[in-house]
Formats: C-alpha cells, sequence, structure tokens
C-alpha cells in the first residue's frame, strides 16, 4: 500500500512540475509580449518624428526657392527696365522698405521699453518684453534676406 502510494505521488510530481513550468513560461511570455509592444511604441514615436523632420525640411526647402524666385524676378525686372532712374528705383525699393520697417519697430521698441522702466519695470523684464519671437523673425528674416542670400548666390547654391 506504501509502495502504491509513493508511486502514484511520484507519478503526479512530474504533472506538478510541469503545471507550475507551464505558469512560469505563460508569464514569461506575457513579459515579453509588452516589452513588444513598448518597443513598438517607441518605433512608431520615432517614425512620428522623422516624419516631422522631413515634413520641416521640404518646408525650409520650398522657403528658400521662394526666396531664390523672388530674388531672381527683381534682378531680371531690373535688367529688363535698363540703365535708368527707372533701374534704380526699382533697385532701392527693397532695401528702403527694410529700412524702414526695422526703424519703425525698433522706434517702436525703444519707446516701449522707455515707458515700461518709467513706470518701475526691471531692465531685464523690459528685455525679454522687447525681444519676442515676432521681433526675431523680423531681425533673422531681413538678415537671412540681406546677407545669406548673397552667401548662397557666391556659392552657386540660391
Amino acid at each position: 500500500m506504501l509502495g502504491s502510494l509513493l508511486g502514484g505521488l511520484f507519478r503526479l510530481a512530474p504533472e506538478v512540475l510541469k503545471f507550475l513550468d507551464r505558469k512560469n513560461e505563460r508569464l514569461h511570455e506575457l513579459k515579453m509580449f509588452e516589452q513588444q509592444c513598448q518597443l513598438e511604441q517607441l518605433r512608431g514615436a520615432q517614425k512620428l518624428q522623422e516624419i516631422g523632420a522631413e515634413h520641416g525640411m521640404a518646408v525650409d526647402k520650398g522657403v528658400l526657392d521662394a526666396l531664390g524666385d523672388a530674388v531672381r524676378q527683381q534682378s531680371e525686372m531690373v535688367q529688363a527696365a535698363g540703365k535708368g532712374w527707372v533701374a534704380s528705383l526699382s533697385a532701392s525699393v527693397r532695401p528702403v522698405v527694410t529700412y524702414w520697417v526695422l526703424a519703425i519697430w525698433s522706434f517702436a521698441h525703444l519707446w516701449f521699453a522707455w515707458m515700461s522702466y518709467r513706470t518701475g519695470m526691471e531692465p531685464t523684464e523690459v528685455f525679454k518684453q522687447m525681444m519676442s519671437a515676432d521681433f526675431a523673425a523680423l531681425v533673422a528674416g531681413t538678415i537671412n534676406y540681406w546677407f545669406l542670400d548673397r552667401t548662397l548666390k557666391q556659392r552657386g547654391l540660391a
């Protein structure tokens, strides 16, 4: 009888071990699946960033192409006008408008700074208020137009 009981226990022991092993195997598979899902989420986020970067490059290229076309059209228009006062007037339009816009914008900024300072605002706060994204874009656009365009032309890139 003891032999039968021991035989039954030894016969049952492998089945219990198989059950425990399957449980551990399922937990391992679940953990691997969760890690695989996280990896796919990271890959998806990276792909979206790549798409955004490609879109940004395409937009920048379009902006540079448009700027180059505008400069080319103006130079063709000046050449077509010949060598007279019309050509001189046409060639002076962009510089004069640039000076005018920068002068008005600078005057407005200086007036704002002076009035803010007179009301007791800290100079650092006044400076932060003056250096807005719009002002930075205006200055950067002007510098890009007048200096970067010439550099690109000299290198044959515009």
